[in-house]
């Protein structure tokens, strides 16, 4: 059952992430997942007393419309997990407000955009491994990023969330890669778990 759960949760995740629920919606809807459902990362002796995760404040300026030029080559990321070493290919570079963010494809089965970004809150206001701003092999799709037609990309950091790691260390988990680590702050999406 455990597999049945799991793939429940990744749909729940999706319908989410598609569904036309503004940001405050969105968020609790997220907070309401993470404390009910059984493949919830969050530990479950945790749970019972759980009353959701920690957000910045929504930011207007957190939301961005940016060229994306064109990256090559591929990166191979260690989970630390049983997933091992993943490899990812570079898709592009979003040239953000921060500093350059590489979009990454994933090379496996079935493929996913993948935007991971460690910025200057990380490892004081934000989980230290960074956040991702999407990871569509999880469905978290067209929140964070958005492509624009003409081949530029949408990115709303107010959807920037923690990985799985940040509230369990059971969860293994592919961190930002040193391009995609910004001296900046971005004071927006979800804080860190554990304050």
């Amino acid at each position: 059952m455990h597999d049945l759960e799991l793939l429940d949760w990744r749909e729940q995740v999706a319908r989410l992430y598609l569904s036309d629920r503004d940001l405050t919606e969105f968020r609790n809807a997220r907070d309401a997942l993470f404390a009910a459902h059984p493949q919830s990362p969050i530990p479950p002796a945790e749970r019972a007393a759980f009353t959701g995760l920690r957000y910045f404040p929504p930011d207007p300026a957190a939301v961005v419309e940016v060229p994306l030029r064109a990256a090559e080559g591929t990166e191979t990321i260690d989970t630390g997990g049983p997933d091992g070493i993943v490899r990812y290919r570079r898709i592009g570079i979003a040239e953000s407000p921060w500093g350059p963010l590489t979009l990454w494809w994933i090379e496996a089965y079935g493929g996913g955009l993948f935007l991971p970004v460690r910025d200057g809150t990380s490892g004081r206001e934000t989980y230290g491994g960074g956040r991702y701003l999407t990871d569509t092999v999880k469905g978290t799709f067209g929140r964070g990023v958005s492509v624009l037609p003409g081949g530029g990309v949408r990115l709303d950091l107010n959807y920037a969330y923690n990985p799985s790691c940040a509230y369990d260390s059971r969860w293994a988990c592919p961190l930002a890669p040193e391009e995609n680590r910004v001296a900046a702050p971005i004071p927006a999406g979800e804080l860190s778990f554990h304050s």
